[in-house]
């Protein structure tokens, strides 16, 4: 029976983990999804939104000045009408059509290498994205954004008030790899051959230790230690599924006694 025991993921998440997180000075902030696995997000401060900012500015207004050629060419009399009209679009539905994409960013948010998500690290819905952006108003206020400036630096997560009110986060959207080095262990043989799709499967596993809960890691390892690993010789002493399954990743990966090859 194949054993199928790696975590649904998806192809492209937050910057991972403490365990493995670049040296860099920003602010984590660490959600929990609901199959329990431990993510870290790296909230954007306020000079990478504001050349985000400004990027996208130049964009609507390259847009709106070729609109008002076109416009003032062809419908001079409605002219007016359709600047007023674009000028609506480009302010209030630009941004959320551009974060409803797969990207969740503006062509500046992009450019900058940002893009917004919910709290919890999922993709940000229409309501929340609607919300944030018509707050906008708010956080301009008195001028040039200094409200919304001060309540991003005044906040860990650098949250202006549409963001708090919408429930939103704006990250740093790097790629990263969803494995990576396995935990220490002693190598140990699994108790039977397994298939290439279950030892894909243990060695998939193992490598998002770091990305796991402790509950959710012996909780996955719960489903196939038993069918998989050989019971533990009594001078180890008791061991976790977690750890036992482990042992077998290790020398499925290749190591063997005292770390030598095979």
């Amino acid at each position: 029976m194949d054993i199928d025991i790696r975590s649904d993921e998806g192809a492209r998440l937050p910057q991972e983990g403490a365990a493995r997180a670049p040296s860099r000075l920003d602010t984590q902030h660490a959600v929990e999804t609901p199959e329990g696995i431990a993510l870290s997000l790296r909230p954007a401060g306020v000079v990478p939104r504001c050349l985000a900012y400004l990027i996208d500015w130049f964009i609507r207004a390259a847009v709106l000045f070729a609109v008002a050629i076109v416009a003032g060419i062809f419908l001079r009399n409605l002219a007016g009408a359709v600047l007023l009209i674009s000028f609506f679009a480009l302010e209030w539905l630009y941004p959320v059509l551009f974060e409803l994409t797969r990207y969740g960013a503006t062509p500046g948010k992009q450019a900058m290498g940002l893009r917004v998500v919910m709290d919890s690290g999922l993709p940000v819905t229409p309501a929340a994205s609607l919300l944030r952006n018509l707050l906008r108003a708010a956080d301009f206020m008195p001028a040039a954004y200094a409200l919304g400036a001060a309540a991003m630096l005044m906040r860990p997560d650098f949250k202006r008030l549409g963001d708090m009110a919408a429930g939103t986060l704006v990250i740093y959207a790097d790629s990263v790899r969803l494995d990576g080095p396995l935990p220490e262990a002693e190598p140990a043989p699994p108790a039977r051959a397994l298939s290439a799709r279950e030892q894909l499967a243990i060695i998939t596993w193992a490598g998002r230790a770091a990305r796991l809960t402790p509950e959710r890691f012996d909780e996955l390892a719960l489903l196939a230690a038993g069918q998989v690993c050989a019971p533990p010789p009594p001078e180890s002493g008791p061991q976790s599924a977690g750890q036992r399954l482990l042992a077998v990743a290790h020398w499925l990966s290749g190591r063997r006694e005292n770390g030598a090859p095979p």
